[in-house]
């Protein structure tokens, strides 16, 4: 349903609302939609036009009525509120005079003087500090509020309590531990190190704040997701990207993140799409930082509350606003994260409809190295029959000009492909799809009860998780980087396994440019019929799938289980463990080696927290160069575009610990991803040139330095 708004009528409609701005209801009118708004607060379409009928009002009359009683209803109940707070505050305070009055004629018991008090130069002295930290916080926190209120404010509460609280508290688990699949469960990536509730207290004044900013940001919002033309223009892609002049004549504001003139550049993107969830689920996930980042666990690297500052209405997470931090990443060693310190606003606009809204909201504490800004960013939820839900996703962002953006993706990142909408919007509607497979019973005859298929599934999603906190670029998490980038782009890190075998383990991950379609390069990395082909630790030996769980709608989205054909006896027993998924920003091939035993403890439902995974695989997307395309590197198979392809592998190094890494292990590693990707472009019929200098697969680079062969 599109929501109407007042400020974009034209100039005769002005005239005309202004004309009809001293109507007044009669009594009956009033009385009528008094009774109905006792028994209801936000009546639907077709109780709005009963009541339109009955009174002989417009639609949009009562529409606003309702609107304008129950902001009036909120009002009376902050204004009693304050009330209450006041009568209290005044308790207090002469509690506290009649104290201190108390205290000077105390005697001392021990020796019988006068308690000696002191002297009241050193307490005016205190209170000026005190007062000029305090106008300095104000400075601060009013440039903040005055960017989304459009005017400078005069008088604002003091700064959030003062906590040494540091990024790196988002810590992860680290790579090997446990993701629960289910919604509404408490275990995840962080579940090991993060507190289960928030631990950043903060007072009445901060919240109202808050409150004033995450209000004004969620109108925002609604008129960016309910605005077409001319906020929004259409890409030859069909996206849809933001227009900066329509923007800034739509939302003035006094200045640019506080005044100051940053050399930075927006990305703005916004999209749509069906998704297999009911509203109410999806509203409780996306208010939960925990849900939130298993339900985008390619796309929030770190996900933690920092406090709650309103829980919301009758439990349902209505007006509910909570202070969060998130790591976005892509999945690549090439691109950096970008970190947030938000505000999370949650609102139910009417019934069946939500919207929830981040916007920034700068610490110095937490945020004093980013380069990112959250400008009002969300989702508009429309619940639809038969379970489904519509969302309308709007990432808008200002990055610093600053922070490094390799040539490879360049065009990705600033066309809003990377960290835009399309990715939001794609992967959830594969990941509520997987949710929902997860819940159907088991139809294999391999993995005959639906214990073993949600075992093999959890097994699955630990080791995906895995993979992407090996080949990102994550600040939190326990890997130590080794070897940074080489002449061939590939980063080294390691971290200690956390299971049996204990030991180091090595991880090495490269990005590299394809001309080839990356329909096509998922179907090749996945067919088990050509894996043959890449897979150097199969030394050509063929495969076979064994056992496959269909975790959505397309069919390149399953868990299978893999055996190879390997003439080593010591191999009979080892299987492999792969899941692969495609949407429309990417796809994903993932595998790990798995021992017979192991794997038959799974297949019969018992916990496989334990069972030690070495994931490797393949991140493909596309490279985003639609319009760029180089006659000369013709891609392959159609769609545009080239692939992005991020491989990553992991090796056992060492049984102990304790042990160091050497040489040897470090080049085994850079043998392995160099084999493997030199298998992939002979295979493809690719340049070599391509191959051997990822860090030149920029298109011109290609042509002007090295030539095409």
């Amino acid at each position: 349903m599109k929501m109407e708004f007042l400020g974009d009528s034209s100039e005769t409609d002005k005239k005309t609302m202004k004309k009809k701005r001293f109507h007044r209801h009669t009594p009956h009118q009033i009385q009528r939609l008094e009774s109905a708004f006792s028994e209801c607060q936000h009546p639907d379409e077709k109780q709005r036009m009963q009541l339109s009928r009955e009174l002989g009002l417009a639609p949009r009359q009562i529409k606003f009525w309702f609107q304008n009683r129950r902001t009036q209803k909120k009002a009376q109940h902050e204004r009693a509120d304050n009330c209450a707070l006041k009568e209290e505050n005044d308790r207090i305070r002469c509690e506290n005079i009649a104290i201190r009055e108390a205290l000077k004629h105390t005697i001392c018991p021990t020796c019988g003087d006068a308690s000696v008090h002191e002297d009241s130069y050193f307490d005016e002295e205190k209170l000026r500090i005190e007062n000029a930290q305090l106008r300095e916080e104000l400075e601060r926190v009013s440039s903040i509020a005055a960017k989304f209120m459009g005017r400078p404010l005069s008088h604002l509460p003091p700064l959030l309590n003062q906590m040494n609280i540091s990024p790196l508290e988002l810590l992860h688990g680290g790579p090997s531990l446990d993701f629960d699949l289910l919604p509404g469960s408490c275990s995840s990536l962080a579940a090991t190190t993060l507190p289960s509730q928030p631990n950043l207290v903060l007072s009445d004044m901060d919240k109202s704040l808050m409150t004033n900013i995450a209000v004004t940001a969620m109108e925002e919002l609604l008129r960016l997701t309910q605005t077409n033309d001319p906020l929004w223009i259409k890409t030859d892609g069909a996206r849809d990207v933001l227009n900066l002049e329509s923007y800034q004549n739509m939302f003035p504001r006094s200045s640019s993140r506080g005044g100051k003139n940053h050399n930075v550049r927006v990305e703005a993107t916004r999209s749509s799409g069906i998704i297999f969830t009911n509203v109410m689920t999806l509203v409780d996930m996306l208010m939960d930082s925990v849900k939130s980042a298993e339900l985008f666990p390619s796309i929030i690297a770190a996900s933690k509350t920092l406090a709650v500052v309103s829980s919301g209405l009758r439990g349902n997470h209505g007006d509910a606003l909570h202070l969060m931090l998130e790591e976005l990443q892509v999945l690549s060693p090439l691109v950096p994260t970008r970190e947030f310190s938000v505000l999370r606003y949650c609102q139910q606009i009417e019934h069946g409809t939500w919207a929830v809204v981040n916007v920034s909201y700068e610490f110095s504490q937490f945020m004093s190295h980013s380069r990112s800004y959250r400008f009002p960013s969300g989702c508009f939820i429309q619940d639809m029959t038969n379970g489904y839900s519509k969302v309308t996703w709007v990432e808008h962002v200002e990055i610093s000009e600053q922070e490094p953006v390799h040539e490879m993706f360049k065009d990705s990142v600033r066309d809003g492909l990377a960290f835009g909408a399309e990715r939001w919007i794609a992967t959830l509607q594969r990941m509520c799809e997987r949710f929902t497979a997860l819940m159907e019973p088991a139809t294999s005859s391999v993995i005959p009860s639906s214990e073993g298929k949600r075992s093999i599934m959890k097994l699955a999603q630990r080791m995906v998780s895995n993979f992407y906190l090996s080949v990102g670029t994550s600040n939190n998490t326990r890997s130590t980087v080794v070897s940074g980038m080489n002449e061939f782009g590939i980063r080294v890190t390691s971290y200690k396994s956390q299971h049996e075998p204990n030991g180091m383990v090595l991880c090495a991950a490269t990005s590299f440019w394809l001309p080839v379609s990356p329909h096509i390069v998922f179907n090749f990395l996945k067919d088990e019929r050509t894996r043959p082909q890449w897979d150097v630790l199969l030394n050509g030996s063929s495969v076979q799938e064994v056992a496959h769980i269909a975790n959505g709608s397309h069919p390149g989205n399953c868990i299978s289980v893999l055996r190879g054909f390997n003439a080593s006896s010591s191999s009979q027993n080892m299987l492999i463990l792969q899941e692969s998924c495609v949407d429309s920003s990417g796809s994903l091939v993932v595998y790990t080696p798995v021992d017979l035993p192991a794997l038959n403890m799974a297949m019969s439902g018992q916990d496989t927290s334990y069972i030690p995974i070495l994931p490797s695989g393949f991140a493909v997307s596309p490279d985003g160069s639609r319009n760029n395309q180089i006659p000369e590197l013709k891609v392959e198979g159609g769609g545009g575009g080239g692939s992005l392809i991020t491989v990553g592998f992991q090796i056992m190094v060492s049984s102990l610990q304790s042990g160091k890494l050497n040489m040897e292990s470090m080049e085994t590693v850079n043998n392995l991803i160099s084999s493997t990707v030199h298998h992939i472009k002979t295979t493809l019929n690719c340049p070599s040139n391509c191959l051997k200098t990822p860090l030149k697969a920029h298109f011109p680079h290609l042509i002007s330095e090295k030539g095409l062969q």
